[in-house]
């Protein structure tokens, strides 16, 4: 019974069987300090489910944005994952179909403030939390809860960093020292042993996800790194603002945060640990009139006799076995649309008409691979559970 309750928990259809005999003889290509390592997955779907019989008591603060919703959209598909408490101050009281009537069928508790919040009945939280407003509240909150928080305001580990990005002092320097950057399929052995874990911002998951194991194996160069990338107005949040409104960005696509968008310093520490080096990288974000999907186009110079055939043969290595990241097949261009709703990061390799440069093409949702879709992958590894349980919803199309 426990084989058969893992299969219907995994979704078994064979192709559990058919992954393992791909992995068989598969290489790890590990990265210290960070790591792209073995995925978890599928190495320890028997050792690690041992808990599995036990129900997950979920919390989930800043209920009423927009990663909050797809939090309990996602959970609505997890054997073992139950919201319990829901925390929004502007709609305390409210029932949560109220705020979000797409998910009216879900039994789920009624909004409270934060500061009514009971944490007694909750064994984990998703923190959704605007950047600025987590610290202080996660500060406060019983040490025995893992917590995935998904602002930014764990992700640099230098304090000073976050101050002048973010215009306000840490607040919680103590907690910083303990949070884990849960970028997953390269911090994957850290987040697994992990009680805080910052959950990465969407434009550099699908930076990091292409760079870091070219950048591993000295295959680019680390200057001139350029990247344009795009994004679906839902990754501005759910906050009422002119310039979000349904006029303002219909019909039309434009740059914002030249040269000062926060997500720079994110995106270069994660190149750095990389390549135990600095690097400094020429980032432009645009705003595209759609709700959902992130694509970032990334100019690089490869190593001296590298070719884009060797890129592409190294993504797809680095990431053989990975559930969730697809190296497509050659020729083939990644599209928003062939992602949306779904965890899944595809990526692909192109050569640049300039001799000695290549273009490199990662698309992914903002708000499931690039928000609660890994979050929810990265509390799936912290509780000891197979990292795709509640993620296995195939994209939407059209």
């Amino acid at each position: 019974m426990r084989s058969l309750a893992l299969g219907l928990a995994l979704g078994y259809d064979g192709n559990l069987q058919k992954a393992s005999r791909r992995s068989k003889g598969r290489r790890s290509w590990i990265i210290r300090g960070s790591a792209i390592s073995p995925p978890r997955n599928l190495q320890f779907e028997e050792v690690r489910t041992k808990s599995s019989a036990k129900a997950v008591r979920v919390g989930v603060l800043g209920a009423s944005g927009y990663t909050g919703a797809e939090i309990v959209r996602l959970l609505a598909n997890h054997p073992h994952f139950f919201v319990t408490l829901m925390t929004a101050d502007r709609r305390a009281g409210h029932s949560f179909g109220s705020v979000f009537p797409h998910l009216i069928t879900q039994n789920l508790p009624d909004m409270v403030a934060i500061k009514d919040a009971d944490f007694s009945n909750v064994d984990a939280v998703f923190c959704c939390l605007p950047h600025g407003t987590t610290q202080e509240i996660i500060k406060g909150l019983p040490t025995a809860l893992k917590i995935v928080d998904l602002s930014a305001d764990f992700r640099l580990r230098n304090i000073g960093d976050y101050e002048e990005w973010y215009g306000q002092p840490h607040k919680a320097p103590e907690l910083q020292k303990e949070a884990i950057y849960g970028l997953t399929e390269v911090w994957r052995e850290e987040v697994c042993n992990a009680r805080l874990v910052a959950n990465p911002g969407c434009y550099p998951t699908s930076i990091q996800l292409p760079l870091v194991p070219l950048i591993k194996a000295h295959l680019i160069g680390l200057k001139n790194i350029i990247i344009d990338a795009k994004s679906g107005v839902s990754g501005a949040g759910r906050g009422a603002k002119e310039g979000n409104l349904f006029t303002e960005i219909s019909e039309g696509i434009h740059a914002y945060g030249i040269t000062k968008h926060r997500h720079v310093p994110e995106i270069e520490q994660g190149l750095q640990d990389a390549s135990n080096s600095e690097v400094t990288v020429s980032f432009t974000p645009h705003l595209m009139p759609m709700s959902r999907g992130m694509q970032s186009t990334i100019y690089v110079e490869m190593s001296a006799g590298v070719t884009h055939d060797d890129l592409h043969q190294h993504l797809r290595t680095a990431y053989e076995g990975e559930e969730f990241i697809r190296v497509l097949d050659k020729g083939s261009v990644p599209h928003t649309q062939h992602v949306r709703g779904s965890n899944y990061c595809f990526m692909n390799v192109f050569p640049d008409r300039i001799t000695g440069r290549a273009i490199i093409i990662c698309v992914i949702d903002n708000l499931v691979k690039g928000a609660s879709g890994q979050a929810l992958q990265n509390l799936n590894l912290m509780l000891g559970y197979p990292e795709n349980l509640g993620l296995q919803q195939q994209p939407l199309f059209p």
